[in-house]
């Protein structure tokens, strides 16, 4: 199989354009959940895991349940972040469910468990330890039903004893190379905890684009705005793109810009991405 994805059954994941921003909701506030629903986000994130008490687990699983069976597909893709197999039970084959997302994934079995729990849901593994970044390519390989890979950073931070800074930048390049072997999309960047701070955040999601992740989780709808600016191509960049595959048309072999930059296959093909991107979100 092409990509380094493993075999076994049909990919569900999505092939459209892939969301910039996705916003967090807890699943224990179904008005919250469908503000964030209008709150212009790609995608929703209901979490039944770290925004919910153990105490009112049962009732955000059931309030998550109840919401996903009403609202069957729509526009906005809405996943859930379970918190035990219980949740993927009660949740797998509602029609409102474009995808759970699995915290604290160590390696393929947690993967393995996963799919035979809910057979054919697309599921987007977190990796918060050294262990699950160790195995980062293993469990993007695990299973057809895997269709994205992404930190969880809060946790990762703690267990490997590191600030917001330079420790986490190889578990980052490791996760986004670990992503694009397997044929995944690149990762979405895990979220920036405070929601006041929206230079920081701007800055922050630069950086990430930087590393080659693609878009950003959210925790409060104020951030969405900056994350879109930091990870939709800026006007200069569709310029040159649109420069790229005008030389590229001319059906020249070796070709340069006006301003004598070198135009070669993989630039065209990244203008080309540049494009579609800038397309698909105008």
């Amino acid at each position: 199989m092409t990509g380094g994805r493993a075999a076994g059954g049909t990919v569900p994941c999505d092939t459209g354009p892939a969301p910039l921003t996705w916003l967090y909701a807890p699943g224990d506030r179904p008005d919250t959940v469908r503000k964030a629903l209008a709150s212009g986000a790609d995608a929703v994130i209901v979490d039944l895991e770290d925004a919910v008490s153990p105490g009112r687990r049962a009732y955000a699983r059931a309030a998550t349940a109840e919401l996903l069976s009403s609202l069957g597909p729509g526009p906005v893709p809405v996943h859930v972040r379970v918190a035990d197999e219980d949740d993927v039970l009660a949740l797998a084959g509602l029609p409102g469910l474009a995808g759970l997302r699995l915290p604290k994934v160590t390696g393929p079995a947690d993967i393995h468990r996963a799919a035979a729990l809910a057979p054919g849901t697309p599921l987007y593994a977190l990796l918060e330890s050294a262990l699950g970044v160790e195995n980062a390519h293993a469990v993007a390989t695990a299973h057809p039903s895997v269709c994205g890979i992404a930190l969880g950073e809060a946790d990762l931070r703690t267990d490997l004893g590191v600030g917001d800074g330079a420790g986490l930048d190889w578990p980052r390049g490791r996760v986004v190379v670990a992503a694009r072997a397997a044929g995944l999309p690149a990762p979405v960047q895990s979220v920036f905890p405070d929601v006041r701070d929206l230079d920081g955040l701007a800055v922050s999601c630069a950086y990430g684009r930087s590393l080659g992740f693609f878009g950003r989780s959210a925790i409060h709808p104020r951030q969405l705005p900056v994350i879109e600016r930091a990870y939709l191509p800026t006007a200069r960049e569709v310029e040159t793109a649109m420069e790229i595959m005008a030389a590229a048309a001319s059906g020249a072999g070796a070709l340069a810009l006006p301003d004598g930059r070198f135009v070669d296959a993989a630039i065209v093909a990244a203008a080309r991405r540049t494009l579609l991107l800038a397309a698909a979100h105008s």
